[in-house]
């Protein structure tokens, strides 16, 4: 089974179209990896399906880097089982 941050790093590749050996954990979204807002609501949609949880929106939007998305969406993961 992939962990979160596998998981999450092939969404955050497929959805702005970039090779996953060029996402870190202190990738940020916007200032590294180029995400423009309406990729973002992607991202996050993608990650609610994928991982099969609920974020909060401002919560969410807050997140600034891969590493902290790990971290965000295994808290959620472990408060909504």
């Amino acid at each position: 089974m992939a962990t979160v941050k596998e998981q999450l790093v092939k969404i955050v590749a497929e959805i702005l179209e970039m090779k996953i050996d060029k996402i870190e954990d202190q990738s940020r979204f916007v200032e590294d990896l180029d995400a423009e807002s309406i990729q973002s609501i992607e991202l996050m949609a993608a990650f609610e399906e994928e991982f099969d949880i609920e974020m909060d929106e401002d919560e969410a939007m807050a997140v600034k880097t891969v590493g902290d998305a790990v971290t965000f969406i295994t808290q959620c993961i472990e408060e909504q089982r």
